[in-house]
């Protein structure tokens, strides 16, 4: 689905826990998550601490959203 997508011309970010995976499917835009229960944060830390690792996730998947690639591309996550 992540293919049909991108050809009908709307960039897609695809934010997934196995990152092989996504390039197995040919996501062009990867955004590697925490875990398979909990891709978008870790339930063990503290609310803050959770926070900034979502918040981190986020702005990197709208910051590959904006970015042009010619091949699937894995956007590294600063936290």
């Amino acid at each position: 689905m992540v293919k049909e997508i991108e050809r009908a011309g709307l960039p897609v970010v695809h934010v997934c826990t196995v990152t092989p995976i996504s390039m197995t499917v040919g996501a062009n835009r990867i955004v590697p998550a925490i875990a398979i229960p909990h891709p978008l944060g870790n339930p063990a830390l503290s609310k803050e601490e959770e926070l900034h690792i979502r918040r981190c996730i986020c702005e990197t998947a709208l910051k590959a959203l904006q970015t042009e690639v010619t091949e699937q591309t894995i956007f590294d996550v600063k936290y």
